[in-house]
C-alpha cells in the first residue's frame, strides 16, 4: 500500500505542477494582450515617438531654418 501511496503523490505533484506551469503561461498571454490594447505605439511608430528621434528631427528643422 506504501507504494501505491507514493505514486498517487506523485502523480498529485506532477498534475498539480503542469496546471500551474499553464496557469503561468495563461497569465503572461493574458498580460501581453492588455499591453497591446493600452495604445501603445508599435513597430514604426514606436520609433518615430521616441524622445531621441523627436530630438533629431528638432535639428533637422533648425538646420534647416538657419541655413536658408
Amino acid at each position: 500500500m506504501d507504494g501505491d501511496e507514493r505514486k498517487g503523490r506523485l502523480r498529485t505533484f506532477l498534475l498539480g505542477g503542469v496546471v500551474g506551469a499553464f496557469a503561468a503561461l495563461a497569465a503572461l498571454n493574458r498580460r501581453r494582450r492588455i499591453e497591446r490594447r493600452r495604445g501603445r505605439p508599435r513597430g514604426l511608430a514606436a520609433f518615430e515617438s521616441a524622445p531621441c528621434y523627436q530630438e533629431l528631427l528638432e535639428r533637422e528643422r533648425e538646420s534647416d531654418t538657419t541655413s536658408v
